[in-house]
């Protein structure tokens, strides 16, 4: 089948809210290329891996697909197989891919597939439909090939949902995460609370330009730990957890995704690029637009974007204290930032 292109808003602009009148032209200079960016302290894993296509003067599709792959791979609480359950023990995860022409797909409360991302590409590739969700999903996973894996908890995962259960209270801790090697992203982490299994997962994203000079994007995720059987975020909804605009640049999103649904994050994120504002700054103004919407229960939760312009300029920003991203420019140049932020520490 032809791919169906995903319906570009681009030529209609913002009309969600107002800008204020810019006095400064779109970015220009040289362009920094190839480049990936991820989010998280996974994304340093996550970006060696697409680096290898990167250099190699790889496609931007192949690279996130098989950069977010990595994650998805190992065995940890936040993505993948191994991550924490939904509230009935099943372990349900969602994914988007989207490139550099518009085309984009994406699988939400798949079960029992190891890679979500590829399962999302192949939709993109072989249907004419942008989502897949559910059992259809799973469906169309076996008919392409994929594995289904045994219904299991990882060890980690059995014992939080075990601690869990005990009280069946949906408390995250912002900013706890988990790698492979057990540690917490947080730069506080606190043993006693991932102990006892009351610490929230989160999301891997990631965005590249490769040496052709176009951009794509992915975005995987298990979801929220103990979240509703059936709850869906922003990662595999294009616009909200990842959007692509090879005109303009790419953004893609990390944290509550309720709240990012609410403002199509990352395509407004995009939008606010196209208007001539940096990455940092269309994160930023993303992320403040979030906070005036929660208001005082902006504190409780965390939302963080990256972004990706054609120049190959990055930027990130974080509601509050603790988001970090991964950036690979080079051999020797795949380091870890740490985000700005908005609310006080």
């Amino acid at each position: 089948m032809q791919r169906r292109n995903f319906l570009s808003l681009s030529t209609l602009g913002l009309t969600a809210f107002t800008l204020p009148k810019l006095n400064f032209p779109l970015l220009k200079g040289p362009v920094k290329k190839p480049i990936v960016i991820a989010t998280w302290d996974a994304g340093i894993a996550a970006n060696k891996a697409a680096w290898l296509i990167l250099k190699n003067n790889g496609r931007a599709l192949d690279a996130v697909e098989k950069g977010v792959m990595v994650t998805e791979s190992s065995i940890n609480c936040c993505v993948g197989l191994g991550a924490n359950p939904d509230r009935d023990g099943y372990v349900t995860l969602d994914a988007s891919i989207m490139d550099e022409n518009y085309n984009c797909g994406a699988v939400a409360c798949l079960q029992r597939i190891k890679h979500p991302i590829a399962v999302a590409r192949r939709v993109m590739e072989k249907t004419p439909h942008v989502l897949l969700v559910g059992e259809g999903a799973q469906q169309f996973a076996i008919a392409e090939g994929f594995t289904l894996e045994p219904e299991k908890l990882s060890p980690e995962a059995k014992k939080a949902y075990e601690n869990w259960l005990k009280k069946s209270e949906y408390k995250p801790i912002i900013n706890i995460e988990r790698t492979e090697g057990g540690n917490a992203y947080t730069p506080t982490p606190v043993p006693s609370k991932l102990a006892n299994g009351e610490w929230n997962h989160d999301t891997i994203a990631m965005l590249a330009l490769d040496s052709a000079g176009n951009l794509s994007g992915s975005c995987t995720t298990s979801g929220q730990a103990f979240k509703l059987h059936g709850r869906v975020g922003d990662s595999p909804l294009i616009g909200a957890g990842l959007y692509v605009d090879n005109a303009v640049g790419a953004a893609a999103a990390t944290g509550q995704g309720e709240d990012i649904i609410r403002i199509s994050g990352s395509h407004t994120v995009v939008e606010l690029m196209r208007q001539g504002w940096s990455p940092e700054q269309a994160c930023k103004m993303a992320v403040e637009r979030i906070a005036k919407i929660k208001g005082a229960k902006a504190k409780d939760i965390q939302v963080g974007f990256i972004a990706l312009n054609k120049q190959g300029v990055y930027g990130a920003y974080g509601l509050q204290k603790g988001f970090n991203y991964a950036v690979c420019y080079a051999d020797d140049k795949n380091i870890l930032e740490d985000a700005k932020y908005i609310l006080p520490a």
